[in-house]
């Protein structure tokens, strides 16, 4: 195995899959402490991963279109890594690995590959069966000689953001147990109904918690937000559009538990070691849940998935989605407080 001495990582979005390449870069990092390691990045992306330990961060922004292209041939004009680790299969990340140049450019086994990944790598990490988002990630880092390790994160933010997210929360909920809820997805009909989200943060606060919404600016997060207090019949704390991604993951970080579907906020409660509920009906948890609270989540895409399909999971493409616009409202209120008092048991209770 060559001893690397420059590496490339090519993960543009999301927040929750970048969340998950942390855990791989890092892993490299150790093994291989003296490489020089370059990320190539997306704009929202970089905002979360800004000042990762060890790590160049370089910003790839898609709005910019054909000018973003050329300034990332003209930013890496006459290197040439060991090694490009594409983490993604769009043809997009594709497009980009072209303007990186590398000795060696690894990419996802033909299974996983699609949008003509194919044509802009010259290796493949090993196949896997069924593998969850993170593992696939894993491995990147075994192809370059990484023995298999259990993911772990160092994220990068400040005393600063750290100070913000208190000041935001206020003297009463900082010095509370928090219950967080991310509520929604990039997706409406992925997101859990406003007045079942508005129950749980009831059950919560009967079982002493302070409630706190959290999430971006967008008009259907906060209108989201409005439905989910004006169902509510206790106080909640709306930080919807209030935090940059920094304060919103050190909110996540000072949460005791997070409710939230198949969204971004869920994977970065991870890195932080803040328990997940999550919400599940249109992709497979197995593989997109957040990855060290899988026990938690409560999902209704495997009875979809063989109402659609007359298939399970496992005989189906890894991945397969489940259609229906919908399906989130199977999720019963029920089922969620249940989760809610199982996680509190086995996570919270001393």
């Amino acid at each position: 195995m060559p001893n690397y001495s420059s590496i490339c990582i090519l993960r543009l979005s999301a927040i929750g899959d970048v969340c998950h390449g942390v855990s791989a870069v890092q892993a490299i990092q150790k093994h291989y402490p003296k490489a020089k390691i370059t990320w190539v990045v997306g704009k929202v992306e970089a905002m979360l991963l800004a000042d990762l330990p060890g790590v160049e961060l370089i910003v790839f922004d898609k709005k910019q279109g054909k000018t973003a292209y050329k300034q990332l041939k003209q930013q890496f004009k006459g290197q040439c890594f060991d090694v490009l680790l594409n983490m993604q299969v769009a043809l997009r990340a594709g497009l980009v690995s072209r303007c990186i140049p590398a000795k060696v450019k690894i990419g996802f086994d033909w299974a996983r590959s699609k949008e003509l990944h194919s044509l802009f790598i010259n290796k493949r990490i090993a196949r896997e069966q069924q593998a969850h988002v993170l593992e696939g990630f894993k491995g990147f880092a075994q192809a370059i000689g990484v023995d298999d390790y259990q993911p772990s994160w160092q994220m990068p933010y400040s005393l600063q953001d750290e100070t913000k997210a208190e000041q935001l929360l206020g003297d009463e909920y900082v010095n509370s147990k928090l219950f967080a809820i991310a509520p929604a997805a990039s997706k409406a009909q992925r997101n859990w109904l406003p007045e079942r989200y508005a129950k749980l943060a009831d059950y919560a606060h009967k079982k002493g918690f302070k409630v706190v919404l959290t999430g971006g600016p967008t008009e259907l997060e906060t209108n989201l937000a409005k439905a989910i207090i004006n169902n509510a019949t206790v106080p909640i704390l709306n930080l919807v559009g209030k935090t940059k991604l920094k304060e919103l993951l050190c909110v996540l970080k000072k949460s005791s538990l997070l409710l939230a579907p198949d969204t971004g906020p869920a994977h970065m409660a991870v890195t932080v070691n803040t328990p997940v509920i999550g919400l599940y009906a249109h992709s497979n948890p197995a593989r997109t849940g957040p990855y060290l609270y899988q026990n938690y989540v409560v999902e209704v895409y495997h009875q979809n998935l063989l109402k659609q399909t007359g298939k399970t999971a496992e005989q189906l493409p890894w991945g397969t989605r489940v259609k229906g616009d919908d399906l989130m409202a199977q999720i019963t209120t029920q089922s969620v407080m249940t989760m809610f008092d199982n996680v509190v048991e086995k996570e919270l209770l001393e």
